[in-house]
């Protein structure tokens, strides 16, 4: 056996390999034998079929599985041992037409291969970064209180519907002409005018009374086409054809009481005894708010450095040969000018990737097993919390995680986590870091930005 290497450019290589009769004809003789005792051909007794016949009848797809073997372990060994860098896997080079199965003798096969680019990542100081930090305010502070001061206030039947109130109602299917269709729907249900997003439609239903009508178009008033066809007691699949007006008829408008701030709505909070006095109450809920939002200032934090390393680093890729392996590799049938469509945004991600791994490689960053274990132990005691469940004891919450991390999917996506949070805290230990405090809003329309 012979392997050849070539490079094309810094990126793009063909690896060929030289195989000679002696290197296959042992173990294709082997399977051959392998399949006389295992074939049932009337005429022959069992082991005994002709090694010529199953030659005849199999060899040339035996020969191929046997050379297919040869090939990948032969890329494997000269990969590892040439410590190459690839991208994607290698793809044949369609010199596999040439070779005559039935007639083997010296066969040559070439693969393309990708190679990642090499770089130094530049966090010798001289490259800044901004830490975004929310800044937990007052107004937020505020904002989270009258929050929880609805969430445990208290529904009150009014006359007249204002801007922040609810609106029991009869919603009867019409026609194409605003009529009632006959055999058509009628639901209750309920429209908080709170969260109308348009002007003229919210103007419609303030200053209404029970017994009142309106013709509205329900898409109006609903979010989505579930949220329609449960306002409608419609299926989801009516919902998004659904393109005629309703007749909305007032039952009952109720308006929100919020609660008291006082000792009783902090009881119903943290529960009896954890937290006394508003002013507790106050800080307790700053303290909760900056612990929530440093997720996120990591998130927008690693983000930015994402992009800045990828604009700096300006990092070139196989890219005609990424899109072959894409299109040959898909589980699904894609064509190339799908893969061109999405190329840039898979380009940008792969190039992250690269600059992760380096950090995890440089730096000898690992995630132990039982660190995932921990790790998925506490997303579960969260979930319990969540659903007001009791979080079951050490041995049954580390059963539970073991079941989870079974499944080879969600295993990857925890180590994944692990790994993009090791990556993100070595970078908030040893880049040039610039703290920045921002309000909410100012630190929201950063995190939309694309």
């Amino acid at each position: 056996m012979n392997i050849e290497q070539k490079n094309i450019d810094e990126l793009n290589a063909v690896i060929t390999v030289k195989l000679s009769p002696e290197d296959y004809e042992d173990n294709y003789n082997k399977s051959i034998n392998k399949y006389r005792k295992e074939m049932r051909i009337p005429g022959f007794r069992p082991g005994h079929v002709p090694a010529a016949l199953v030659k005849k009848k199999y060899g040339p797809s035996i020969l191929a599985e046997e050379v297919d073997k040869l090939l990948n372990e032969a890329l494997f060994n000269h990969i590892q041992s040439s410590q190459l860098d690839i991208l994607g896997q290698p793809l044949p080079a369609n010199t596999e037409d040439k070779i005559d199965w039935n007639n083997p003798s010296d066969m040559e096969f070439s693969f393309e291969i990708g190679l990642a680019p090499q770089f130094e990542l530049p966090l010798n100081g001289k490259t800044k970064f901004v830490f975004n930090k929310i800044k937990v305010d007052d107004d937020l502070v505020e904002k989270q209180i009258n929050d929880f001061a609805k969430r445990y206030g208290k529904l009150a039947p009014v006359d007249k519907s204002e801007g922040t109130d609810m609106i029991w109602a009869t919603f009867t299917e019409l026609d194409s002409n605003d009529q009632k269709m006959e055999g058509g729907f009628s639901h209750s249900s309920t429209v908080s005018i709170e969260y109308i997003d348009d002007a003229e439609v919210k103007k419609k239903l303030i200053g209404l009374k029970a017994d009142d009508t309106l013709i509205i178009d329900p898409k109006s008033i609903s979010r989505g086409d579930a949220d329609m066809a449960a306002m409608l007691g419609i299926s989801k699949d009516k919902a998004a054809e659904f393109n005629n007006n309703v007749e909305l008829k007032v039952t009952e408008i109720k308006r929100l009481h919020p609660a008291d701030v006082d000792q009783e709505l902090i009881d119903k909070v943290y529960g009896p005894g954890e937290v006394e006095g508003v002013e507790a109450f106050k800080e307790k809920i700053r303290t909760e708010l900056s612990q929530m939002f440093t997720k996120d200032s990591d998130r927008l934090f690693k983000r930015d450095v994402a992009d800045t390393l990828i604009e700096k680093l300006n990092l070139s890729l196989p890219s005609d040969f990424l899109k072959k392996w894409i299109v040959a590799t898909n589980k699904k049938e894609v064509t190339m000018e799908q893969v061109e469509s999405e190329f840039d945004q898979y380009a940008l991600s792969l190039k992250w990737q690269l600059i992760e791994n380096k950090i995890i490689k440089d730096n000898d960053i690992k995630v132990t097993a039982d660190e995932v274990i921990n790790y998925t132990k506490e997303l579960l005691a969260m979930q319990y919390a969540q659903y007001g469940m009791m979080v079951p004891v050490e041995e049954e919450l580390t059963a539970a995680a073991k079941k989870v991390l079974a499944n080879q999917e969600e295993s990857t996506k925890l180590y994944e986590t692990l790994y993009e949070m090791k990556v993100t805290a070595f970078l908030k230990e040893n880049a040039s870091i610039e703290e920045k405090e921002v309000n909410y809003d100012d630190f929201v329309k950063k995190a939309q930005k694309a």
